[in-house]
């Protein structure tokens, strides 16, 4: 658990001594049970929690990061926000007014954390309460459980409702997009396909002769070439057109090299 330097754990440095001192019974205790009384005595004591840190905060911390997230992620259909426990052994200062907040950078989007700060009180205090962000929507998932290195037919995907937020990958949009690839890891039945979950497709190899492709607005220019790269789907490769000259482009298809304009 995070937290600032005002809120530290408590220290213990002497207690085992001084139990040891007055604990008349160590001299003649048996030397086992000596020893569990003793790690008995040194625990710690549970932390002091502020007295708003309940049901009333929690609710506030929730609401905070429902509405935070359901901004920013406007077309997801359900949010849902589970609030964790501070760690247990903080000991915090008392305080009469906490106040929840979205520390800069945060990403509502599964494991993430709202801050937490004493604005009323004897001790100013900041402390990070751990969140779980929920946002529920439709995606293609697996029918059944899918191996390693598995080619996805059509029977193998359906669209279910989960978590999108279980993963930061992004869940495949089109079923289509996925049919015919192959699996880089096991899925099981009901787990969403998500793009870092298929090998890239390999359009053509590097020495093949492929076609070059300019499209505008209104016009298409289209000539040979020779790959002087592996053609992966999502990544540029350079090709030497017939003047000599190379260009870079992306791999579209079968054979197939489009060049941005």
């Amino acid at each position: 658990m995070d937290f600032s330097t005002s809120a530290r754990p408590a220290r213990h440095a002497g207690t085992l001594a001084a139990s040891h001192r007055h604990t008349p019974a160590c001299r003649w205790a048996a030397p086992l049970l000596c020893i569990a009384a003793l790690s008995v005595l040194a625990l710690p004591s549970r932390a002091e929690q502020p007295d708003t840190l309940q049901a009333g905060l929690s609710e506030q911390v929730r609401a905070l990061a429902l509405e935070a997230s359901r901004r920013a992620t406007p077309g997801i259909a359900r949010v849902e926000v589970s609030v964790g426990q501070l760690n247990p052994r903080l000991r915090l200062a008392p305080c009469q007014r906490v106040e929840p907040y979205l520390p800069n950078g945060t990403v509502l989007w599964g494991k993430a954390r709202i801050g937490l700060r004493c604005t009323q009180g004897p001790s100013a205090w900041n402390v990070y309460l751990p969140i779980t962000v929920s946002a529920w929507g439709k995606a293609w998932v697996a029918t059944v459980p899918l191996s390693a290195g598995t080619e996805i037919n059509a029977a193998d995907l359906a669209q279910a409702e989960v978590d999108l937020a279980e993963s930061n990958a992004k869940v495949i949009g089109d079923a289509q997009s996925a049919i015919g690839r192959t699996l880089a890891r096991s899925l099981n039945a009901g787990q969403a396909v998500r793009e870092t979950d298929l090998k890239a497709r390999q359009w053509f190899s590097a020495g093949d002769e492929v076609k070059v492709l300019a499209r505008g607005s209104g016009f298409s220019v289209a000539g040979m070439g020779q790959a002087l790269g592996h053609g992966l789907e999502g990544q540029s490769v350079r090709v030497r057109i017939e003047s000599g000259r190379v260009v870079t482009g992306m791999p579209v298809g079968e054979r197939q090299v489009e060049l941005p304009l």
